[in-house]
């Protein structure tokens, strides 16, 4: 699986967050079925069923048998039992007990630096100034290029040291500088010194 414990994690509560997809996976797991048994057995009509199996299907839940004009779907068992150990192990719970946390403190850091949209002071300290650099960062769309003029007004539009700002997020690696043109790194790029 590609994605991370915490995306799989979010992913898979919005796939069985609805009731219909929750009696799919059940009749599933006892016997293939095509979506016209199961629309008939769970009293919906075809197409909302075939909606319920593609949100299935893009987790790999269930799997599809094309037997002349019908098609089977069954419980994807190997794939429950890949997203069960990556979610649901003691150190995927941990790590994402850890990143709420470290989520709090950054909303923490946030609620003292930013009154809306601008940013009442620069941080004096490291740890919180990566907060607000961070939270700037957001407001740079990945893969379009920026004139420094288009960098400056995004930054004045939450502080007015723009120029301050420009050279942390370039510093930190969060923006790129060639021959005055800016685009965002991506965030596994950054260079983020913890001290």
């Amino acid at each position: 699986m590609d994605p991370q414990p915490p995306e799989i994690m979010l992913q898979f509560c919005k796939a069985m967050a609805d009731e219909s997809r929750l009696k799919i996976i059940g009749l599933l797991s006892t016997a293939e079925h095509s979506v016209q048994q199961l629309a008939s057995m769970l009293e919906l009509k075809e197409p909302t069923v075939s909606h319920h199996l593609a949100v299935l299907k893009q987790l790999n839940l269930v799997r599809l048998r094309a037997d002349g004009n019908f098609r089977w779907y069954r419980l994807n068992d190997e794939v429950l039992g890949q997203i069960s150990r990556a979610v649901f192990s003691r150190d995927s719970i941990a790590r994402l007990a850890v990143s709420a946390e470290a989520r709090g403190s950054e909303r923490k850091v946030l609620d003292n630096f930013v009154d809306g949209e601008r940013l009442l002071e620069i941080p004096v300290s490291y740890k919180k100034r990566l907060v607000i650099l961070k939270w700037l960062a957001d407001f740079f769309e990945p893969g379009i290029s920026y004139a420094e003029s288009q960098v400056n007004a995004i930054l004045k539009l939450h502080h007015h040291d723009c120029a301050t700002l420009r050279r942390e997020m370039i510093g930190c690696g969060m923006l790129a500088r060639d021959k005055g043109i800016y685009r965002r790194r991506p965030e596994s790029e950054w260079r983020i010194n913890r001290k």
